[in-house]
């Protein structure tokens, strides 16, 4: 039985020299084998049609899509896309995700822009295909190509005669390129754009029956596990090899510099032989005291400053005359807390590399692994198969390079899958955030200035460096990556005077990479809380202060605004409440996001009760109101919101990496806590659908608003400020303590 990444319903698609690829469909699961798939000389390249679409000669579609499917149900979405646009069933349409033999490079799946980019270009790459299959047809049946029409693939004339894909195409290239011009479908005109397709992987998700990475099987594989060092910086000074060659099913062990790799003949034996071998590490300590964390920021030295927004002069208004503000927030270090450890298979023919992952960045991963293993880039062929859902780089692609290094070392293919330890271990991690601000206001509270300073770690979204890179010494890229972290930074308020500076910090504790919407939630956090915090000074209703300084002109915001006071039934009044006794206090608070300024609208409410003697917090009900323009599939968005949206309260009110001066100490679900189901939050979600707009993404705009919403009405149930996340109980009760003493 063998797959390649997601099977296709095809046996076989080919012709025109295009593409040649056989599968067939495991009987089961637990018998999924993988075999790369054979290529003949298939486009890839951005601006061919054919790089992302082809007809066989059944008249079955294939979408060839760069980015891929985390869980968040962009599958469907971008089929939905294609159907609509070239008038085929859904059930006509398969979809070959993040191969990079075989798709386009359209980046990583991160951003939320999947659908608002990629999505895009695929749209319009149908749109040249529909316009294409229009002309042929015209020529074909002797019809004028403005009186054709299409439904489910077959093209009509007037007087009836028809012709279908399949016979216009079938298995042939289309050999053009993207036309910009070649008009896309009537919005008023669609047929499946729009609507709550539902998801085809769901009931095999819910039966057990979808092969996940974890599943996949490759035949002559081994099994490799990886010993990490003790300390991060430790240098392995010497490895008793003897001490694992009798244990049944060893093969060989693995050393690379400080890479320390066991391979043996199944996985159990693999954990066992990780375990037991002996190696002696140098000592380490590079990792600064948890409890002085953000002295350590402050500290760290600034290689440069990004000014994201200024208006006005700041330093003079400040300056002046008024009632002045400043206040400082944290938002701790997390780990992407991946359900599933990380898992990839790697194998070697020929001396080329074939890689299996579930990495949100194959084609950046290819890239990674030819660097480190010095590797021409064309024999590397990293293959997609769905995983754990990571939301940001978390250890898929450190697993692949893992296994990449293990296959080579012993000329078969070789899985790795991770430990739960490995991963909260060694996954990279979200960058700490510090922010200072001050505001200036008047007698009667308005808003002279604001002044916000963020101190973040350098760099952007690009690679992370491979772990496995890191401790052979090989080539690497030699990169800080943490994210777009400086999003956000800049608020969408209308004041006066306004200066937002990054300071970009040379270094951070731990490797950084991007987690759910980096750094526009930590910016989101502060920025919006801040707010609350002048709102309450001027005693105005937090969503009328947000209203006074929004731009009158952005009505879209400004919508968000007022509809989330109707679907969260909101009293007006300043916060906090005046009603602030009893043992359970409750309270109300809002957050607002027009995500990095130019894109998605999110408003929320936040309905939290917090138990005043033992600190405890617990959030009943969010309120979202969401204008992500045109929707394509509204229980796609409806999931990513959920999804969002819970995770997010998880981050601010449980999750915190804990390390010691040498490494990671949070290497469990005990010592890393997650939200549990009893503790979910109800959810009220409005969608405003504009199906004339574009498409913008939905879930990363939807969890920057959370943390602030839920700081915000915490403040309102009890009068303290959380400027700390995560809200754990002893930092509720410390506010509580200080307020009292007031």
């Amino acid at each position: 039985m063998n797959i390649a990444f997601k099977p296709s319903r095809r046996d076989l698609l080919k012709g025109g020299g295009a593409l040649v690829v056989a599968f067939s469909l495991p009987v089961t699961r637990n018998a999924a084998q993988a075999q790369a798939p054979a290529v003949v000389a298939k486009p890839v390249a951005l601006d061919q049609v054919d790089s992302f679409l082809s007809i066989d000669d059944k008249g079955m579609v294939t979408l060839f899509s760069g980015k891929v499917d985390l869980g968040t149900g962009v599958r469907i979405g971008l089929q939905q896309i294609v159907a609509e646009e070239l008038d085929v069933p859904l059930s006509a349409l398969s979809i070959v995700e993040g191969d990079t033999a075989l798709t386009p490079d359209q980046g990583p799946t991160y951003g939320s822009q999947t659908i608002q980019v990629a999505g895009m270009v695929i749209r319009q790459a149908a749109a040249t295909a529909r316009a294409a299959l229009l002309d042929l047809a015209a020529q074909k049946l002797g019809a004028n190509k403005a009186e054709l029409t299409i439904v489910e693939g077959v093209v009509s004339a007037p007087g009836g005669s028809r012709v279908s894909y399949a016979e216009l195409v079938g298995g042939q290239s289309f050999s053009l390129k993207l036309d910009s011009a070649a008009p896309a479908k009537d919005p008023a005109q669609y047929k499946l754009v729009g609507k709550a397709i539902p998801r085809r992987d769901i009931p095999e998700k819910l039966t057990g029956r979808f092969t996940y990475m974890h599943d996949v099987r490759v035949p002559g594989m081994l099994h490799g596990a990886v010993i990490r060092p003790p300390a991060l910086g430790a240098k392995l000074q010497s490895v008793d090899e003897a001490s694992v060659k009798g244990m049944p099913g060893f093969v060989r062990t693995v050393r690379d510099g400080d890479f320390l790799g066991v391979v043996t003949e199944t996985e159990w034996a693999a954990v066992r032989a990780a375990r037991e071998l002996k190696a002696v590490w140098s000592k380490s300590e590079t990792l600064p005291e948890q409890d002085k964390l953000w002295e350590h920021v402050r500290a760290t030295k600034v290689v440069k400053d990004d000014v994201t927004s200024t208006v006005g002069d700041t330093a003079a208004a400040m300056a002046g005359e008024g009632r002045k503000l400043a206040a400082t927030y944290d938002f701790a270090i997390h780990t992407h807390g991946s359900i599933g450890p990380s898992c990839a298979i790697s194998e070697f023919k020929d001396g080329k590399l074939t890689c299996w992952s579930a990495s949100q960045a194959t084609h950046n991963l290819r890239k990674q692994l030819a660097l480190m293993l010095s590797l021409p880039l064309e024999d590397v062929r990293c293959i997609y198969v769905d995983g754990a859902g990571c939301y940001g780089r978390n250890g898929h692609e450190d697993a692949a390079a893992d296994s990449a290094l293990l296959a080579q070392a012993v000329g078969k293919p070789v899985r790795v899958q991770w430990s739960r330890a490995d991963e909260h271990g060694w996954d990279p991690k979200g960058a700490p955030t510090l922010i200072d601000l001050r505001a200036n206001l008047d007698p009667s509270g308005t808003v002279l200035a604001w002044e916000s300073e963020f101190h973040i770690p350098q760099g952007a979204g690009g690679n992370v460096d491979l772990v496995a890179a890191t401790l052979s010494g090989k080539p690497k890229d030699n990169l800080l990556s943490p994210g777009g972290i400086t999003g956000d930074s800049a608020i969408p308020y209308r004041f006066q005077n306004i200066k937002t500076v990054c300071h970009r910090l040379e270094t951070t504790p731990l490797r950084p990479s991007w987690i759910r919407t980096p750094g526009r939630m930590q910016n989101t956090f502060a920025n919006e809380c801040f707010l609350d915090e002048i709102a309450a000074a001027a005693a105005v209703d937090p969503i009328a202060f947000r209203l006074k300084y929004l731009d009158p002109a952005d009505s879209r915001g400004r919508e968000v605004l007022e509809r989330l006071r109707k679907v969260a039934a909101w009293e007006e009044r300043p916060s906090p409440r005046k009603d602030r006794n009893g043992a359970i206090l409750k309270g109300r608070g809002v957050s607002y996001v027009k995500y990095e300024l130019v894109r998605t609208y999110v408003g929320i409410a936040a309905d939290v009760e917090v138990d005043s003697a033992l600190g405890d917090v617990r959030v009943t009900k969010l309120y979202v109101v969401h204008d992500c323009g045109q929707i394509i599939n509204p229980n796609g968005v409806r999931a990513q919101i959920e999804g969002s949206v819970i995770q997010t309260v998880s981050r601010t009110m449980k999750e915190e990496v804990t390390w010691d001066r040498g490494m990671v100490t949070s290497l469990d679900w005990a010592t890393y806590p997650i939200l549990r189901f009893s503790e979910l939050p109800e959810l009220v979600i409005d969608l405003i659908d504009r199906p004339t707009e574009k498409p913008w993404g939905a879930g990363e705009p939807t969890a920057a608003v959370v943390p602030s919403a839920i700081s915000n009405a915490i403040f309102d149930a009890t009068g303290a400020r959380l400027r700390s996340v995560p809200f754990k109980r002893e930092k509720v009760k410390a506010a509580l303590r200080e307020l009292q003493s007031q």
